[in-house]
């Protein structure tokens, strides 16, 4: 879904994944995204091209990926999420987060770059 490929690419853009945010934008570039919208991800708050519920799940994005600077994701932005996405939603919608933090951690560790 493209909320799905938006959050993959912004938890990438913070991570440092130039892979992941080479992948994720040619794929959602092929899936037809828009190139505004592309290049807005990383101001997704000052931005007027998302839905509330993509500005919902991206906000999840950002606090699931920075959990080292608060320890959890805070309640506002969870009912936040919570008022667009039914408990599946939001439970794939962590799930996905988890797998691309983890995939931004092994590519960036194994110091994979677009076009290897």
């Amino acid at each position: 879904t493209p909320t799905l490929g938006l959050v993959k690419l912004r938890a990438s853009q913070i991570n440092g994944c130039a892979y992941c945010v080479d992948m994720h934008t040619r794929d959602m570039k092929q899936a037809g995204e828009s190139d505004e919208r592309l290049w807005m991800v990383a101001a997704w708050r000052e931005a007027a091209v998302f839905t509330a519920a993509e500005r919902a799940a991206l906000a999840l994005a950002e606090e699931a990926t920075r959990l080292a600077d608060r320890a959890e994701v805070s309640d506002a932005v969870w009912q936040q999420a919570a008022e667009h996405y039914s408990e599946e939603q939001l439970a794939l919608l962590l799930v996905a987060i988890g797998m691309i933090n983890n995939w931004n951690r092994i590519l960036v560790g194994a110091r994979i770059t677009p076009g290897t």
